[in-house]
């Protein structure tokens, strides 16, 4: 019977090789890597999420979008009539441009393109005079920072805000 014997550098050799190996073997498996973050801030509370739906700067498709729109908040943060809510989005979402939907209807026209805005807090409970079934109350509002590219939306951060006294 034949054995080889390996040196004591040729093993270690081996192991780092194997080990080197894999870890690519790994990784290359990891295929979802995680969404950019929104943020929203008031005074100094902060709470940040990924994307309820996210195409990977591809459109979200027709079918899917109205569900993702309608998707309830996960985060939620107090705010007074008084407090600047301020809004954060990774550079990236910056750069393709985004707009502020408040429970559901689109609040804005035309895209924003900076990573950080400041909106106060009585523009999302003003508007909210009557209660129609179906809408969140009086004292919240569900934001929603959508991601565009021209006309397409392709990516959607939700944040429930709840009104203080």
């Amino acid at each position: 019977m034949t054995v080889a014997l390996l040196s004591g550098k040729a093993r270690r050799t081996t192991a780092v090789i194997g080990a080197v190996s894999a870890g690519l073997l790994v990784l290359s498996a990891c295929g979802d890597k995680p969404t950019p973050l929104a943020t929203v801030t008031v005074g100094k509370d902060s709470v940040h999420t990924e994307a309820s739906c996210y195409n990977d700067g591809s459109a979200i498709k027709e079918s899917l979008l109205q569900g993702c729109l309608n998707k309830k908040a996960e985060k939620t943060i107090k705010v007074s009539m008084d407090d600047k809510v301020r809004f954060g989005v990774d550079p990236e979402i910056a750069d393709e441009g985004w707009t502020l939907f408040i429970n559901g209807q689109q609040a804005e026209q035309e895209p924003y393109k900076k990573s950080y805005r400041s909106i106060p807090g009585s523009a999302f409970f003003a508007a909210q005079q009557q209660q129609v079934p179906g809408t969140p109350s009086p004292d919240e509002a569900q934001v929603s920072i959508v991601e565009t590219k021209g006309k397409k939306l392709t990516g959607i951060w939700h944040f429930k805000l709840e009104k203080t006294s």
